[in-house]
């Protein structure tokens, strides 16, 4: 959610609208196959940086990154980085993701290492402004998800037809439709998700 300049956001707060959506949204629709069996359990971690300075921000990827890869699976499966207090514009967000795509190609993890982006204001390049679908990737904050490769591959073996997921994902969404999405996000963030301005 983008914030007024000044104002101080609390990690613990930012981790636990974070955890809601996570229920709410991610779990609660079946958006992600890979969600349901880590929510609650201490093998997902949510990291939030509170920085606002560029280089502040590439540092906690890297320390995120680094954290990931040096740790066991049964310590820490996955990784969520929130940035509660930058990258609010998306497409300053696409290019700190680009950013962080090519530091983690730099890093030798390319292949054990896939980031997954989320926004409050995400937006698919193909779809309308209005379409349902951009609420599968989108969350309170600005925020990547590390997951490893490995891990992914033994959850997308287990469902019946993971090419589907994205098509799932688009009809359970147009199901509900963009206007009762968007009231849900109201209810549950203070702020829309389709229109861009902070509530």
């Amino acid at each position: 959610m983008d914030r007024p300049a000044g104002v101080t956001i609390e990690p613990a707060a930012a981790e636990a609208l974070i955890r809601t959506w996570l229920a709410e949204v991610v779990v609660g629709l079946n958006l992600c196959p890979f969600a349901r069996p880590l929510l609650g359990t201490r093998g997902l971690r949510i990291a939030v940086c509170t920085a606002t300075a560029a280089a502040d921000l590439r540092r906690a990827f890297l320390r995120e990154l680094d954290l990931l890869q040096s740790s066991p699976e049964d310590e820490i499966a996955t990784s969520l980085l929130a940035f509660p207090a930058a990258l609010g514009d998306f497409e300053d967000y696409l290019e700190f993701l680009d950013e962080a795509q090519a530091l983690l190609i730099e890093s030798g993890l390319e292949g054990e290492v896939q980031l997954a982006s989320f926004h409050p204001h995400y937006l698919f390049a193909d779809e309308p402004a209005d379409a349902a679908s951009h609420y599968s990737n989108r969350s309170p904050y600005p925020l990547i998800h590390l997951l490893r490769e490995d891990m992914l591959s033994r959850v997308l073996a287990e469902d019946s037809d993971p090419e589907q997921i994205p098509a799932r994902n688009i009809a359970t969404l147009e199901g509900i439709g963009a206007a009762a999405l968007e009231q849900r996000w109201w209810q549950m963030f203070g702020e829309p998700g389709a229109d861009g301005e902070a509530g």
